[in-house]
């Protein structure tokens, strides 16, 4: 099995290095869509600033690749290896540093910012309902308004042709108080109605302003002129939403109806008769006081309406496409893994040849890097073997003589060496043994 795997990649080699220096290509190519959203200066400095930091990006994702590609899988010791693992771990992280996100806002750079215009769009939207909301919410005073000036109207007419308030019929005291506070109340109405108009054409303009801006959200053509074009319609509609705001009749109806009990002048009876005077003092009494109550009714529908939160004015930011990325970075997780896959994919290929090569490993044994050995180091080994060989069977030119000297029986010759048994034959290193 192992010279299998050995010829696998020996034959995927070529292919490897191929797949290595395409993923670092196409990297560099993304990385400098990436980064031309980013610098700022002439179209030539953009260019070339791209072109350069786009390159490096390359070279060195290409060459951290390959140096662990070459040594990780050769790696035995298991300290070492873990040193070669937080090696590539580090790699990772700088490599994702400086392409990844770039990567990813090439990839979807355009649609996070069409992303980031849509939900402005629905912010200026609801910020133009609530205005146009809380701008209409004086608009449901008219009714009550128009009820108490019909009412002062109705009692004006019937004390001026029947005397139903005073008995007395005639153009008096009374009726023409009633008919003042009739028409002032028509004057607040009739400025509540002209105020609808108004708040309708602001409305309407806000609306075609939210359309244009749908449209260059959703339209075709470059996202950064989409962009520019986009911004300018929201400070149109800004403004309007401000006019809106200014626009609420409220704050005039709490004013009139504050006015209407505080600059009230009860006027002084003129009829004829004491009796007739007397109840006319009467009447204007209990006018006062439902003058008073309708006052202090209209001002609180007025505090309702004023009490509403204030619309805060919705602001528009553009983004670069690596910032709007980064922002929406939750709804285009595809692109983001696609651009992190194109740089890490290399960290696959290199845990594949670990496992392969330990796999070779434990099939050879100890001895598979023998076994691996190529041709011209066996004949180097070879003739190592024969020059050592011949050294060994070269006579010695004057081979050494050994003299022992006689000693009596039992004793030990000098220099500490016995004399060999006669039965023993010495030996010469050089010349063999003689008998």
């Amino acid at each position: 099995m192992s010279q299998v795997l050995r010829g696998g990649i020996t034959r995927l080699e070529v292919m490897t290095k191929f797949t290595l220096a395409t993923l670092a290509l196409a990297s560099g190519v993304y990385t400098y869509i990436g980064v031309r959203s980013l610098l700022e200066g002439s179209p030539i400095e953009v260019f070339l600033a791209a072109i350069v930091y786009s390159a490096a990006v390359s070279v060195a994702i290409f060459a951290f690749w390959t140096y662990l590609m070459r040594f990780l899988p050769h790696v035995r010791q298991a300290s070492s290896r873990r040193l070669m693992y937080v090696a590539m771990f580090i790699g990772s992280l700088m490599i994702l540093a400086m392409s990844a996100w770039l990567n990813a806002a090439a990839l979807a750079g355009s649609a996070a910012l069409q992303q980031h215009m849509a939900n402005s769009t629905d912010q200026f939207q609801q910020s133009l309902d609530r205005a146009h909301g809380n701008a209409l919410a004086a608009q449901g005073l008219l009714p009550d308004i128009q009820l108490a000036s019909r009412r002062f109207s109705l009692l004006s007419d019937q004390e001026r042709q029947s005397g139903a308030l005073t008995g007395t019929s005639g153009s008096g005291t009374v009726v023409q108080l009633t008919a003042q506070m009739s028409a002032q109340l028509n004057a607040l109405a009739a400025e509540v109605d002209a105020s609808r108009d108004r708040i309708k054409t602001l409305f309407e303009s806000g609306s075609k302003t939210l359309e244009r801006m749908r449209q260059l959200t959703s339209g075709a053509g470059p996202i950064d002129e989409r962009t520019n074009e986009f911004a300018a319609e929201t400070v149109v509609l800004t403004g309007i939403i401000a006019d809106l705001q200014q626009t609420s009749i409220a704050p005039a109806v709490k004013r009139t109806a504050e006015d209407l009990s505080k600059s009230f002048i009860a006027p002084a009876a003129d009829g004829r008769t004491a009796d007739l005077a007397d109840r006319q003092n009467q009447v204007v009494g209990k006018v006062e006081q439902s003058i008073k109550s309708q006052s202090r009714a209209l001002a609180m529908a007025a505090d309702d309406i004023l009490s509403r939160p204030e619309v805060k004015p919705v602001r528009f930011v553009p983004l670069s496409t690596a910032e709007a990325v980064i922002q929406y970075g939750t709804d285009f997780l595809p692109s983001w893994a696609g651009a992190i896959s194109l740089d890490l994919m290399p960290a696959v290929l290199i845990f594949i040849h670990s496992i392969v090569f330990e796999a070779i490993r434990r099939d050879e044994g100890e001895a598979c890097d023998e076994d691996g050995m190529s041709a011209g180091e066996v004949m180097r080994a070879l003739k190592i073997y024969n020059n050592m060989q011949g050294l060994e069977a070269r006579p010695l030119s004057s081979p050494p003589h050994v003299v022992l000297e006689k000693s009596a029986p039992g004793e030990t010759p000098a220099g500490g060496l016995e004399k060999p048994p006669a039965n023993v034959a010495s030996i010469n290193p050089a010349a063999g043994f003689n008998r």
